[in-house]
């Protein structure tokens, strides 16, 4: 259950691949690595689950899982994981697994081309599978009068707050935004892997800008006013450079706190320590200020900034 992550790729070459293939797919086509199918359920992790179709507003049907919290654990609220660009949601589910124990309910779905999803990711086009979501959320009896909390990872958070910027009637529903690993720009993530290999440095400029980056989160994130928001962001991050994330913290309104981890790309929840970071940020979102671990990485914001 290790979630996989794939922003344009891990590696230069996969990332010229990707521009070579622009003709055949769209710049949009180099954000999304879907794979279609379902490789595992949530039955393997013993998780009790239930199958969703939801239908976007185009009639793409989209699937979804319901992971409902652990029996006998007190029901806290429900969170909505949006996974990043790679795989489908099965591949992502390490990352929410965990969420039904601790009280937490759980709405996973695969975007449009992903998993057993109809259609193909694109943008705009993809908006209306977080909007499917939103909708199966607010008319679930399960969710009614509980606390809202969104998770996004990677692309799937970058793609949160630009759709959450652009519904703020939306965003007014949750308590909480909790963020993983999530680029602040799509072309600068494609910069920094084309920087990474002496075939492709001297390429970085000119071939980014094919990269679409009108969307990145950076460009929005200054219309989240609110609710409180937790990015946690690995020193380690070999796919978005550290930062990368950092830029985007700072552009966003408070209260907002960067929590750094260690570990590879969205890795950040098979340490329990990250997931106790995140029990403790949703037991008080406006007051948590984050968790320095062992003094291996500074904490933000620092105190003059503390909101």
């Amino acid at each position: 259950m290790k979630p996989t992550t794939r922003i344009f790729s891990e590696t230069s070459r996969n990332v010229v691949l990707a521009l070579a293939l622009l003709g055949l797919g769209g710049c949009s086509s180099l954000l999304f690595y879907p794979e279609p199918g379902q490789p595992f359920t949530p039955a393997r992790a013993q998780l009790d689950y239930r199958d969703l179709t939801l239908t976007a507003s185009d009639g793409t049907r989209l699937h979804a899982w319901w992971l409902p919290a652990k029996a006998g654990v007190p029901i806290k609220g429900t969170v909505l994981h949006l996974h990043g660009n790679g795989g489908n949601m099965a591949w992502h589910l390490g990352a929410s697994y965990w969420l039904p124990e601790q009280g937490y309910q759980v709405l996973m779905i695969d975007y449009r081309g992903y998993g057993l999803s109809q259609g193909k990711p694109s943008l705009p086009a993809i908006y209306q599978d977080i909007g499917a979501a939103m909708a199966w959320l607010a008319s679930a009896p399960e969710v009614k009068g509980k606390p809202l909390v969104l998770l996004g990872q990677s692309l799937g958070g970058a793609m949160a707050i630009h759709y959450l910027a652009a519904h703020p009637e939306q965003r007014q529903r949750f308590q909480a935004l909790v963020f993983d690993g999530v680029p602040a720009s799509y072309r600068g993530v494609g910069r920094f892997a084309l920087g990474t290999s002496w075939l492709t440095w001297p390429l970085q400029v000119p071939l980014s800008w094919v990269v679409p980056d009108g969307d990145s989160a950076i460009r929005s994130v200054e219309r989240v006013e609110s609710p409180p928001k937790l990015f946690f962001h690995s020193i380690d991050d070999p796919i978005v450079p550290l930062q990368n994330g950092i830029s985007l913290y700072q552009h966003a309104p408070p209260p907002r706190v960067l929590q750094l981890t260690r570990g590879g790309h969205v890795q950040t929840f098979a340490d329990p320590t990250w997931r106790e970071v995140m029990m403790r940020f949703l037991d008080d979102p406006s007051h948590f200020n984050g968790l320095r671990r062992l003094a291996e990485v500074p904490n933000y914001p620092d105190e003059k900034n503390k909101q």
